[in-house]
């Protein structure tokens, strides 16, 4: 190591509000979902920004935090609405800042990407217009004063944690959330003064910072996180957030995050295609951090995503095509990434991507394997997260099968649990055995399986069906897999009649399913008398699979039946 490869990453920066950073290192914002059950940050959010207090980042920004309990982006956000968990608040930004890192809290609503297996009764957005996946409903556009009230939101947000102790808070503006929504012409399609030109879309964005700079203090951080662009033909481009940069300069901010992507298309989980150059310097991004350096001008300019080796990060800084370097996944397995990095200790942070243990022949024939490993992924360093909110180590070296258990052990099935002692009927046994199944569906696959599907994987392991509720008579989507031909397809109901959506086909048969990109109608039929172990087998993504396929099918179920849908004629 020489001090060439250090000096510009441990270089201070003095932010426009006075505030300065230690270094040009950044923990960037990654969803750690530890509040509690009331949206409030508790002791394991507590002990993990312990550990990354003590990593050596000139800046930590925490995982997005919502500003309205009614509408949650993943399970266990944290919630920030007014000042009722303020000693909480308070212990979360100490134990974050007490190695010295400046501390911002990401503040946060998903508009459209509300998870629907949270509870909300609707998702809202810029315009009545719903997401290209499965089983997202199409949103309900925000009205004039509900924009107004979502604006004060943020204040309130930033107001509560400055009172906290946080030193800033950073706007997210990426990733298909609700500002991205705003600027995006393929989500925003208002008339009024929210919508329209690109000044009108990012009218939102604007009138939150001006909203968050008039109720905290000058030497307060404001950042913005900011999409390259969404990758969607018709929506938000380069040209797009450069004019956005142009007009964000102008206000009182301290710091511009460049990212990019949608739930839609991920390309924050990594470009799929990457230039020889974008390859070389690791960022996804600095390409297009290039040219929009002068147009920001004194605002520095942060770039998050694929950096990993010191050598790469210095160039960035040095070479001033950004003034931060964000890092994220790696900092779930190495939380003191920064010191690791200015200290010398390592040259090139490691990293983990999840694969099964497949044959190449296999992993080429069977395209659902990606499907899996993209949910595995996810999930797998959002353990990381969870082990050292629980006090232990990272485990580099964790099992895939390990990552699959610890989610059920996280969600709370010991409620579940059978008990001992006593002679138990049969019944009981069952009931026990449907409960806990239940359980692993609604708190395991279910959300695996919803949102491998948001972040733009697909296929029979993972659609969604759509039936009409039996007492509520609204429309009702449940993942599920399925097995696809010429007529129709075949879905396993895993707890019989028992199951909500069994029991929904059964009072109307009238369902719709999605095939792809399209959702089909069609017919649904109980057959009791279909093979259903037989059935299962069918639904590996490949031949060699079917057993393991069959075995998981198994260890899901209670009393699972077979359904049959036969498609409608046309195409919906």
């Amino acid at each position: 190591m020489t001090d060439l490869d250090t000096a510009a990453i441990t270089a201070p920066l003095t932010l426009p509000s006075g505030q300065t950073l230690a270094n040009r290192l950044m923990k960037s914002a990654l969803s750690e979902g530890l509040a509690d059950g009331d949206g409030s940050p508790d002791d394991r959010l507590v002990r993990l920004y312990s550990r990354w207090a003590d990593g050596g980042f000139g800046l930590v920004v925490t995982g997005n935090v919502m500003v309205d309990r009614r509408q949650l982006g993943e399970p266990g956000n944290v919630v920030i609405e007014d000042e009722s968990h303020l000693a909480e608040f308070a212990r979360w930004a100490d134990a974050a800042k007490r190695g010295g890192s400046r501390v911002w809290m990401q503040v946060n609503h998903p508009g459209r990407q509300a998870n629907p297996l949270l509870g909300a009764s609707y998702t809202v957005a810029p315009s009545a217009i719903g997401m290209n996946l499965p089983g997202i409903p199409t949103p309900r556009a925000l009205t004039g004063d509900e924009i107004v009230d979502l604006i004060e939101r943020f204040a309130t947000a930033a107001r509560v944690a400055e009172t906290a102790g946080f030193d800033g808070v950073q706007i997210h503006g990426a990733h298909g959330y609700l500002v991205s929504q705003f600027l995006s012409p393929l989500s925003n399609q208002r008339t009024d003064e929210w919508g329209g030109s690109v000044k009108n879309r990012a009218r939102f964005l604007l009138e939150i910072i001006r909203a968050i700079r008039s109720d905290v203090r000058p030497d307060f951080g404001v950042g913005v996180k900011l999409n390259s662009a969404d990758f969607q033909r018709g929506g938000f481009t380069e040209d797009d957030s450069r004019a956005v940069i142009t007009l964000i300069t102008n206000e009182q901010i301290d710091l511009i995050e460049i990212s990019g992507g949608s739930y839609e298309s991920p390309a924050m989980m990594g470009r799929p295609v990457q230039s020889d150059q974008t390859r070389a310097r690791e960022a996804y991004f600095l390409e297009y951090a290039d040219t929009v350096r002068e147009l920001a001008g004194d605002i520095p300019l942060a770039v998050t995503g694929g950096f990993r080796s010191r050598e790469a990060m210095a160039d960035a800084v040095d070479g001033g095509h950004c003034d931060l370097v964000g890092l994220g996944r790696p900092t779930t397995i190495t939380p003191d990434a920064a010191r690791r990095i200015i200290d010398g200790i390592a040259d090139v942070l490691p990293s983990r991507t999840v694969q099964l243990p497949l044959p190449s022949s296999v992993r080429t024939a069977a395209s659902q394997a990606k499907t899996i490993e993209g949910a595995l992924d996810l999930q797998w360093h959002a353990d990381q997260l969870r082990r050292m909110g629980d006090g232990n180590e990272p485990d580099p070296q964790r099992a895939i099968w390990r990552t699959a258990v610890g989610a059920v052990r996280h969600n709370g099935l010991d409620a579940f649990r059978s008990r001992r002692g006593g002679a138990a009927s049969a019944d009981a046994k069952a009931l026990r055995k449907f409960r806990f199944e239940r359980a692993v569906g609604r708190r395991l696959m279910n959300p695996t399986v919803a949102f491998a599907q948001r972040l733009g994987f697909g296929g029979r392991l993972a659609t969604h069906l759509e039936t009409t509720g039996r007492k509520s008579g609204e429309t009702r989507v449940v993942p599920v897999s399925a097995v696809f031909d010429d007529e129709g397809a075949w879905v396993i109901s895993q707890h019989g009649t028992r199951s909500g959506w069994a029991l929904n086909v059964l009072a109307d048969p009238s369902v719709r399913i999605r095939q792809g990109d399209e959702w089909r109608t069609g017919t649904a039929t109980v057959v009791h008398d279909d093979d259903v172990r037989a059935r299962a087998r069918t639904f590996a993504p490949h031949p060699a699979l079917a057993g393991v396929t069959a075995a998981t099918f198994q260890a899901m179920e209670s009393d699972p039946v077979s359904v049959r849908i036969v498609f409608d004629r046309d195409i919906d």
